[in-house]
């Protein structure tokens, strides 16, 4: 990283040379000498910085705008909205239970897969070729609700 890359990036995410020496774990002296450009800077403090910078999020596409707000403890989507640790842990049972409660009442429904349109880094060259449907479309279910109704019919027929 360069010096002018390090001083900036240092001034957008602390407010003062002790605040940073604290996160860095070293003394006040050695954050102004790196600042001043009379000492090279640790190359792990480098790496401590571009972390807090990016949040603790990994270096992925699927991570891009996404944030960590450590004195709040919650992440941060590209769209402002705050989620708890607590809360993203509830989000499945919620995501089960909306589910259920569709398919329990019949209700016409075709959730989005957004887990499918961003292909996955790192798998070798292997690329899903085209989004995998666990849903039955409308059209489908009506032309089912048709079938057994008229199997129904010719049942009722056949019974006095």
């Amino acid at each position: 990283m360069l010096h002018e890359s390090f001083v900036k990036l240092f001034w957008q995410n602390f407010t003062s040379v002790p605040e940073a020496a604290a996160w860095f774990h070293v003394q006040p002296v050695t954050v102004k000498r790196w600042l001043s450009g009379w000492m090279d800077v640790n190359p792990m403090a480098e790496k401590l910085l571009l972390i807090r910078a990016r949040g603790y999020l990994p270096d992925d596409t699927r991570w891009t705008g996404f944030k960590i707000d450590e004195h709040h403890c919650v992440i941060v989507t590209p769209d402002g909205r705050r989620f708890s640790p607590r809360e993203l842990m509830s989000w499945a049972l919620r995501f089960d239970e909306y589910h259920t409660l569709k398919r329990m009442y019949e209700l016409d429904y075709i959730p989005r897969r957004s887990n499918v349109v961003t292909p996955l880094p790192f798998r070798g060259g292997r690329r899903i070729k085209e989004p995998k449907r666990d849903t039955v479309t409308k059209e489908k279910k009506k032309a089912y609700r048709k079938a057994q109704a008229k199997a129904a019919a010719k049942k009722a027929k056949r019974l006095p």
